[in-house]
C-alpha cells in the first residue's frame, strides 16, 4: 500500500476518535467552541475518507475511458476538502453569533478542558506524521489533509485557552469571539487549498521557474537550434510538458532521437517525485510560424 494511502487510514482513525470524544462532551457542556471542533472533526473524518477514495482511483492505470490517467482527482479531492473547511467555518460563525444573541451557561468545565488537551496531543501527533509524509511524497491531498489538520490543532489550543479563561473568569462571551476567530481562520486557510486545485484542475502551467529549467535544459543541447510550443501542466502526481524542437535538416532521424531522449531525461530529473511525460516532437525546421496562424483559425 502507498504511503499516501496509509497517511489517510492513520488520519481517518484520528478523526474518528475525536468525533467521539468532542461530540461527547460539547454536547453535555454546551459549548459552542467544542462542538464547533467536534463538527470539524466530523468533516475531516469524511474528508479522509474521500481523500483515501481519491488516492486509490488517482493512482489506476490509463484505460480506453481514461487514456491520460485519473490523477485530476488529486486536484479535485482538495477543492472539495477545502470547500468542506469553508462551509463548516461558515456553520461555526453562525453558530458562535446565534450564542451572542442567545446566551447559553457552559457546563462541564473541567472535562472539556480535559477533552480538548487530549485533541490537541492526538492533533499535534497527526500533523507530524502527516507533514512528514507530504515532505517524502509532494502528494496534494496530503498536503491539504496536514494544512487541514494543522488549522485543527490551532484552532484546539483556541479552544483550550478559551475553556481556562471561561474557568477562572466566569466570561461565557469568550466562547464566542474565539468560535468567530476560529471560522476566519479556516476560510482563511482553506482558501490557498481551493486555488491550488482549480488552477491543476484547468491545466495552469507549471511555476515560472519550473518552466525556465526546462528552457534550460533544451538550450544546451547544440543539436536543438530552436524550440517553441513549449506547453506544461500539473495533474495530481503527474506532470504533462510538450515542445517542438527545431533540428537541422540533414540530422538523422536516430541522432534526433537520442537527443530527445537525452531532454526528456534530463527534464524528469528535476521532478523526482513526480510521474513526469515528456513528448517532444522534432521539427525539421521552425514551423511556429505556420502554427501560429493555423491556431488563428
Amino acid at each position: 500500500m502507498r504511503l499516501e494511502k496509509k497517511a489517510t487510514l492513520v488520519s481517518t482513525s484520528v478523526a474518528a476518535l475525536l468525533v467521539f470524544i468532542k461530540m461527547t462532551v460539547g454536547i453535555f457542556s454546551g459549548s459552542i467552541a467544542v462542538l464547533a471542533s467536534a463538527i470539524d472533526s466530523f468533516l475531516d473524518l469524511i474528508v479522509s475518507l474521500f481523500n483515501y477514495f481519491a488516492l486509490s482511483n488517482s493512482e489506476k492505470a490509463p484505460d480506453d475511458t481514461f487514456n491520460y490517467g485519473r490523477s485530476k482527482v488529486e486536484p479535485l479531492a482538495a477543492v472539495i476538502e477545502g470547500s468542506v473547511i469553508s462551509f463548516s467555518a461558515l456553520f461555526i460563525l453562525y453558530e458562535a453569533l446565534l450564542k451572542i444573541v442567545h446566551p447559553r451557561k457552559m457546563q462541564y468545565l473541567s472535562e472539556s478542558v480535559f477533552v480538548m488537551l487530549i485533541s490537541l496531543v492526538i492533533t499535534l501527533f497527526l500533523v507530524l506524521f502527516l507533514n512528514q509524509v507530504a515532505k517524502k511524497t509532494n502528494n496534494m491531498v496530503i498536503r491539504a489533509d496536514a494544512l487541514h489538520y494543522k488549522t485543527d490543532l490551532f484552532s484546539n489550543a483556541a479552544v483550550l485557552i478559551a475553556l481556562g479563561v471561561i474557568y477562572y473568569t466566569g466570561e461565557q462571551l469568550v466562547d464566542s469571539i474565539l468560535g468567530i476567530a476560529i471560522s476566519i481562520y479556516m476560510i482563511y486557510s482553506a482558501i490557498p487549498i481551493i486555488k491550488e486545485g482549480i488552477l491543476m484542475l484547468l491545466d495552469a502551467s507549471l511555476e515560472s521557474i519550473d518552466i525556465q529549467n526546462i528552457k534550460d535544459i533544451i538550450e544546451t543541447e547544440r543539436s536543438i537550434s530552436n524550440y517553441h510550443n513549449l506547453q506544461t501542466r500539473n495533474s495530481g502526481s503527474n506532470i504533462f510538458i510538450s515542445l517542438h524542437a527545431v533540428f537541422n535538416v540533414s540530422i538523422t532521424l536516430y541522432d534526433a532521437h537520442l537527443v530527445s531522449d537525452r531532454v526528456e531525461m534530463n527534464i524528469k530529473k528535476l521532478f523526482k517525485d513526480k510521474k513526469v511525460h515528456v513528448l517532444v516532437h522534432m521539427d525539421p525546421y521552425d514551423d511556429s510560424e505556420i502554427n501560429d496562424i493555423e491556431d488563428t483559425y
